[in-house]
């Protein structure tokens, strides 16, 4: 698998905390956040992403859609099995 190279200075998410406020206010921060991903800063830089449990399942399931079509794409010019379907 390829992954990009993202400075690790570059803050991904639009909602971000310290790590002291986290540890303070985890169930207010989650409230707040509205289902949007964390980034958990230490020493103003990013130490963490923290992803509510409905965004994860919903980057979990792209994931697999992504990985369903590149295997569609590789397959897609065969070799194919021959099948015939009264003898099955």
């Amino acid at each position: 698998m390829l992954i990009a190279e993202v400075s690790m200075d570059a803050v991904l998410s639009h909602f971000t905390v310290s790590v002291t406020e986290l540890k303070r206010n985890y169930a207010d921060i989650l409230k707040r956040a509205d289902d949007a991903p964390i980034a958990v800063l230490n020493h103003n830089r990013p130490e963490a992403y923290l992803l509510p449990a409905g965004h994860y399942e919903r980057l979990m399931a792209h994931l697999e859609d992504l990985e369903d079509a590149r295997l569609v794409t590789e397959r897609a010019s065969g070799p194919f099995v021959e099948v015939d379907f009264d003898a099955l």
